[in-house]
């Protein structure tokens, strides 16, 4: 044999007078180890060439060869990490776009060799063939881009595919909200129906939909007139859930007006003549918003009710969100700064609130360059 062992890795040829070294690249997909071998004149090159391979290789990120589908991670990924550790909302939203977008495009594509040019193209069809917008693709890429960097920390794929690729820009929400007449024209034509006390802690507190209808009673203190905000109801699919509220700045106290106040005395009254009249005892802790039929709203039920009044009233067309910005947007104009205002629509940071309501900043903007203007008069 012309060929004999110099040191590990490294073989010397005495034939041809080469030195021959083993660059093992480890286990390829097929499950077999991949060899190259490079020759070298001297054996000073040869170690060279070993270091400098063993270098490079040690900086590899170690990925065990898979065969697995981006579907069959998907899927373990979800059971596994999103399900113990998300909200029943978060897990339906995922699974929403993992059935309806992902598996039909990509799902049968395996993992490994899922590339850039393959998410691309996934956000262009989803842009140009499916009309969704630019945020909600947005959402496509947050949650590939969640799923493949838990596969990178597992030790499934070398790098994500998602951060070499161009997700689309999102479009900044325009807020859409009433000015005083209107929100006055608006509370005049609900009071006295059933959509009176929503619309009032709507524009009169900025709570959120979900939040007005996971209200209970125990979070009324009618003695301190204040609310406490720390449950929301709402939808996953057909399932109505009752959770803790969006975020922990979102658990917080509210002062009641004396219109809200008045509103929550006559409301607590009439629950409580209601259950005498069915013969059953109140509790006081059921459900501070209720239906025609004396049931829990659905936040849904409550946004097209609130919509349909709209449009039967010939009022400017806005959505019941729409009261949150109503309620932002007065409270500058009265003179409350943007941090108060953040605090009490439960908003985590400053930066939160001025991201959403910029028309804010405008005129905060305009007052602050009118001001130095007169003052250089």
């Amino acid at each position: 044999m012309s060929r004999k062992t110099v040191e590990q890795n490294i073989a010397y040829d005495n034939i041809r007078e080469l030195y021959y070294v083993n660059m093992d690249h480890g286990m390829g997909e097929d499950g077999r180890r991949k060899r190259v071998y490079q020759t070298y004149p001297t054996l000073a090159d040869a170690r060279k060439a070993l270091r400098m391979f063993m270098a490079e290789k040690s900086q590899r990120p170690r990925t065990r060869p898979h065969s697995m589908t981006l579907d069959q991670w998907l899927t373990y990924w979800m059971e596994e990490v999103v399900q113990p550790s998300r909200a029943e909302t978060t897990v339906y939203g995922y699974r929403n776009i993992i059935d309806n977008h992902l598996s039909p495009a990509l799902g049968e594509t395996p993992i490994q060799r899922l590339t850039p040019q393959d998410i691309q193209k996934y956000y262009t069809m989803l842009l140009r063939k499916k009309g969704l917008s630019p945020n909600t693709i947005r959402r496509h890429h947050d949650l590939l881009s969640a799923s493949l960097h838990m596969a990178v920390r597992q030790e499934v794929l070398p790098f994500s595919p998602t951060d070499r690729v161009e997700p689309p820009r999102q479009v900044p929400h325009e807020a859409h909200f009433y000015g005083p007449e209107e929100l006055r024209r608006l509370c005049a034509l609900a009071e006295g129906t059933w959509l009176e006390l929503i619309v009032k802690l709507a524009a009169g507190l900025g709570l959120r939909r979900e939040e007005i209808c996971g209200l209970r009673w125990p979070s009324v203190d009618l003695q301190q007139r204040v609310v406490f905000i720390r449950e929301a109801r709402t939808a996953a699919g057909a399932r109505i859930i009752q959770k803790e509220t969006k975020t922990k700045a979102s658990t917080r106290t509210l002062y009641l007006s004396d219109e809200i106040y008045r509103l929550l005395v006559r409301e607590q009254q009439r629950q409580q003549e209601d259950c005498l009249r069915l013969g059953r005892d109140w509790d006081g802790e059921g459900m501070v918003v209720l239906d025609s039929r004396g049931a829990p709203c659905s936040p849904n039920a409550v946004s097209l009710a609130f919509t349909r009044f709209i449009q039967k009233n010939g009022l400017p067309k806005i959505t019941l969100h729409g009261l949150r910005h109503t309620f932002a947007t007065v409270a500058s104009a009265q003179g409350a700064n943007l941090f108060d205002i953040g605090k009490a629509l439960g908003h985590s940071t400053p930066a939160t609130t001025g991201r959403i309501y910029t028309h804010l900043l405008d005129q905060t903007h305009a007052g602050i360059l009118s001001r130095v203007a007169a003052a250089m008069k």
